[in-house]
């Protein structure tokens, strides 16, 4: 049913592109496509970010006072905390402290006091703090910028799609008036040599030429769709996301090997399942799992402040006398805070709980919606498909029409005004088949965007 071009050689197949080699093209060279890589870098820098709240500190800080060539006091005192994420910080360093005035609590050794030990949030902060949410946050954050990477490249293709077979279909249907115009050219000068001879009416060479113009108008039309279509495959060619480029005069959609696709039967069983994976209902999951951390957060602020902490004190480390490490040689801490109304965290609390209830609403909605549309998709998949094979049954009827019209018109028995009417009956009939093909791979295409998948 396919039409082969014979005339206009400004586009024969010179070069022929391929939806895969187009799909391919937009891939790897759209700016949009660039964006989507972007997001997995983006995500893992905020996690990277994140992490840098749970990291090592080395610290020193020097006091010193001296006056009239008297030291007052010399407070020097340097170590290294190591945050963990089980919320214990582990610490150690070393104090110098010296001076006639020295406040007797910060009095040390004459060779200094090493210490080694840990400190704990016994109350609010022992399952969670603020660092371990926003961490625990920020790797959700990376979750869901995947998520939006696929989203992304599903949405692009399936644009990038939609302009590539329509412009398939303006194409088909210029060949189609290209072939019909060189038959209706054939037709006019026959019939105008037997009008020449006397063997027919003088009428019949302007009902033929009547015909030519049609079939030119319609070529004309189809032709503006065609460059129009052309104008649109050129905004998904891009040279490495950054050149704009415009597809090659002569270049041409592969139409002579164009076929319909019939429906993928997974997405039939698999329905539920696939949804399920969905990009953006879980994007929404995750940001749900987001509030819930600060939800738990917020909930873990309703508790006092208990902070403990004990350290291990020795005077040397090189020489390791036994005696030196007992465990009465300590400093130890401890820490008491609570709000008596809690009104600022139990106000915390009630907004988390409702940002958590609005979120889980929206999921659910998203759910309903994205089944309703991916459904959607499935039946015009399946019905264009279905439409398809009849109408390909449709042309191959209306060409028999035409032909046996043809002969019965050389045998002196119908007229021009059949074979006419039987040759734009076969056009329509060629032209609504490459319609419904381009509807067949679009509804393909959004059947595949619909349930978020890169497809192509």
């Amino acid at each position: 049913s396919h039409v082969t071009p014979t005339r206009a050689q400004e586009f024969e197949g010179k070069n022929i592109l391929t939806f895969e080699a187009y799909i391919t093209l937009v891939k790897a060279n759209h700016p949009v496509a660039r964006q989507a890589k972007n997001q997995l870098e983006i995500g893992a820098a905020d996690v990277h970010e994140a992490r840098g709240a749970i990291k090592p500190k080395l610290f020193k800080n020097t006091t010193q006072q001296k006056c009239k060539g008297t030291e007052y006091y010399s407070i020097i005192e340097s170590g290294l905390k190591i945050p963990t994420w089980f919320g214990i910080e582990l610490q150690g360093g070393y104090d110098l402290n010296e001076g006639a005035y020295l406040n007797p609590q910060h009095v040390t050794p004459a060779d200094g006091l090493w210490y080694g030990g840990i400190s704990v949030s016994l109350g609010e902060g022992l399952f969670i703090d603020e660092r371990r949410a926003e961490l625990r946050k920020a790797q959700l954050f990376r979750k869901m910028t995947q998520m939006q990477r696929e989203l992304m490249l599903s949405e692009l293709i399936y644009e990038a799609g939609k302009a590539y077979w329509k412009w398939f279909e303006s194409y088909s249907v210029m060949q189609t008036y290209e072939e019909a115009i060189e038959i209706a050219e054939e037709r006019y000068a026959g019939v105008r040599q037997s009008s020449l001879a006397g063997e027919v009416a003088a009428i019949d060479t302007t009902e033929a030429r009547i015909q030519v113009q049609n079939n030119r108008i319609g070529y004309n039309e189809a032709r503006l769709e065609f460059e129009n279509a052309s104008e649109q495959i050129s905004v998904f060619l891009w040279l490495e996301g950054v050149t704009p480029l415009e597809i090659a005069k002569g270049t041409i959609p592969a139409y002579q090997e164009a076929t319909g696709v019939p429906i993928d039967e997974q997405f039939l069983v698999e329905t539920e399942a696939l949804i399920e994976q969905h990009p953006e209902l879980r994007r929404s999951e995750f940001k749900v799992d987001q509030l819930e951390i600060d939800r738990r957060w917020s909930r873990e602020q309703l508790k006092p402040e208990l902070n403990l902490k004990y350290n291990v004190l020795t005077e040397s480390i090189d020489e390791v006398p036994t005696a030196e490490y007992s465990m009465n040689n300590y400093n130890f801490g401890l820490e008491f805070e609570m709000p008596l109304f809690l009104r600022k965290e139990r106000g915390k609390v009630k907004l988390a709980n409702l940002k958590v209830a609005d979120a889980r609403l929206d999921l659910e909605n998203y759910r309903a919606n994205l089944k309703y549309k991916a459904r959607a998709a499935l039946n015009e998949w399946k019905t264009s498909n279905e439409q398809l094979e009849i109408y390909r049954q449709t042309v191959e009827n209306t060409r028999r029409l035409l032909e046996g019209e043809r002969r019965m018109f050389m045998a002196g028995e119908s007229s021009l005004f059949m074979v006419n009417s039987r040759q734009m009956s076969y056009i329509n009939a060629q032209n609504k088949l490459f319609e419904y093909l381009s509807k067949n791979r679009i509804a393909r295409l959004k059947t595949f965007y619909r349930f978020g998948l890169i497809g192509e």
